[in-house]
């Protein structure tokens, strides 16, 4: 299949939804990489820490060297070109407290958080070595859901899919407003070649609406961020609105989602990001059973127990394939 699972991030070693002790192995064998023992079970992952700070060249040369050929990376793009309300917030707690910010500072402040060619090429030169060893799946654009359909909405990211024209480029919305205006969103996506991301997630009464189906046939982007309504807006930590585990009947879906997404395009991404206590993990490895992909690398008995789920996959895939060999 052209269909490729992983998660959103693999790095997670704080807070009550750790990975540490779940899916990686605690206590950790002398010189255990998070990232190589990820790639023995994974092909894909999505990396988070690009919208948190520029990519650097020499950490990506660093995840090429770790992975196996044929390893994929897709990046989210930094904060500053989705979501520049957040960046100047962030550059404003960065102002001394006895510091009185005058609006000249406000404007500077604002100035600063417009992106330029500057910020464009330093993406760029980031994740080139990803690029160069052939490692580089897709970018997302994620945009926040204030980011709503409008002109000036519509023509900033237009210019932004112009300046990231040499890549597969990901566009996730989240208002409403965009799938409201379904042909004037598809016609803009479509003429920069841009897939448009779907997302499953708790439905508001502003969320976005999306059928699943691909809108290009170069490739396609699917993340699952988990169903949690109680806890997606309000919530002690941020990784509580991630607690949720898809239940075998909701991956069987993704699943026929995925095998029809198949005949159309020529690659697929799907990344789980329910990552909290590696949930995400349970659910891909779920998929790939669904989809009938190999489950390759070793969970630990911890690990199945925690997601039995997971252990009731497998012996019904073992199943299968026993039944299919009698036939």
């Amino acid at each position: 299949m052209a269909v490729r699972i992983g998660t959103s991030g693999w790095n997670y070693p704080g807070g009550r939804g750790t990975w540490n002790g779940v899916f990686y192995p605690k206590p950790r064998p002398k010189g255990f990489d998070e990232l190589s023992y990820y790639a023995e079970h994974f092909e894909t992952v999505e990396v988070n820490t690009t919208f948190y700070g520029q990519p650097r060249a020499d950490v990506c040369r660093t995840w090429a060297q770790k992975t196996p050929p044929g390893f994929d990376f897709s990046l989210k793009l930094y904060q500053k070109f989705t979501h520049p309300a957040m960046y100047r917030e962030r550059v404003a707690q960065g102002v001394p407290g006895d510091v009185q910010q005058t609006p000249d500072m406000a404007a500077a402040i604002a100035a600063l958080a417009k992106t330029n060619a500057a910020d464009l090429e330093e993406f760029r030169r980031g994740i080139d070595p990803l690029a160069t060893a052939g490692k580089l799946g897709a970018l997302l654009a994620q945009f926040p859901a204030s980011f709503k359909s409008g002109q000036s909405s519509q023509d900033y990211l237009a210019k932004l899919l112009r300046a990231f024209s040499g890549y597969p480029i990901a566009v996730e919305l989240r208002h409403r407003s965009w799938s409201d205006r379904l042909v004037e969103t598809l016609a803009l996506l479509n003429e920069f070649g841009a897939a448009w991301a779907q997302i499953d997630e708790p439905k508001f009464r502003f969320s976005i609406r999306q059928n699943h189906l691909p809108n290009i046939k170069g490739f396609y982007y699917m993340r699952l961020h988990g169903r949690n309504a109680a806890h997606w807006w309000r919530h002690e930590k941020a990784e509580d609105r991630y607690d949720y585990l898809y239940s075998a009947a909701e991956i069987k879906e993704f699943a026929e989602t995925a095998v029809a997404v198949d005949r159309i395009v020529r690659k697929a991404y799907v990344y789980t990001n329910n990552h909290y206590s590696a949930r995400s993990v349970a659910n891909a490895a779920m998929l790939k059973i669904e989809l009938g992909e190999p489950l390759e690398g070793e969970y630990t008995p911890e690990f199945l127990e925690r997601y039995p789920e997971l252990k009731d996959a497998m012996d019904t895939s073992v199943t299968r394939k026993r039944l299919a060999i009698r036939e």
